[in-house]
């Protein structure tokens, strides 16, 4: 799969990288956001993107502003936002009013749901979560969550049952709370990274096309 290199104007002036990859036979727009890790080149994103394309899903990912300076410090909630909106306004001008979603991995997911929950995304009809970090390995509690409430579009959440960063039973709970608008999709044995021990007898890649498969098939009903 191959990606065009986009450049994305932030309010400050400055801006941030991102790239876009769109099939032929396109049938929704997934604006992505990286984790807190890696960016938007990590081989996970990479792999999220080429998959989706190869799903008919178009895929603008890009980099948080810490991660463009080189920082390794995550941005704070109001910059992070303003990212997001950015990108999706960005991503809104590629479209061609195709469907447009949004989401990310881990930190990126949770900044896009707090963005959408303080104030709706133009356009946006859904998003979508790749390990939505419902709170710190070894603190479980669903205060991260309390955001969610504001959300009134629907939401995907694509979550691993030996992730540290959400507890499956806390997770169902808050996804249940949150009513018909919220779907959750459990990967068995899979952590955080999407990755499971080979003892279970499957392979990530095997993990990553059920992922997938899952976020195309829930875009392609939505949108």
């Amino acid at each position: 799969m191959s990606s065009t290199a986009r450049t994305i104007a932030l309010p400050d002036g400055s801006s941030v990288s991102a790239l876009w990859q769109k099939p032929k036979d396109a049938k929704a727009v997934l604006v992505l956001a990286h984790g807190a890790g890696a960016g938007m080149t990590h081989k996970h994103m990479a792999a999220t993107a080429d998959g989706l394309e190869a799903r008919g899903i178009a895929v603008l990912r890009y980099n948080f502003a810490y991660m463009e300076k080189g920082s390794k410090r995550p941005d704070n909630p109001p910059v992070a936002h303003a990212v997001v909106r950015a990108a999706v306004a960005h991503a809104t001008k590629l479209a061609g009013g195709l469907p447009l979603f949004a989401g990310g991995r881990s930190f990126g997911a949770r900044m896009t749901s707090q963005a959408q929950g303080q104030e709706p995304l133009p356009g946006v009809c859904g998003l979508v979560f790749f390990a939505w970090p419902l709170h710190p390995p070894g603190k479980a509690g669903v205060e991260r969550a309390e955001h969610l409430a504001s959300v009134k579009i629907p939401m995907l959440f694509l979550q691993g049952t030996k992730d540290e960063f959400a507890e499956t039973p806390l997770l169902q709970a808050t996804v249940n709370s949150l009513g018909k608008r919220a779907k959750l999709h459990l990967v068995d044995h899979a952590d955080h990274s999407f990755h499971v021990p080979a003892k279970t007898g499957r392979k990530d890649a095997e993990l990553m096309d059920e992922i997938l498969d899952a976020a195309a098939a829930w875009m392609a009903k939505i949108g």
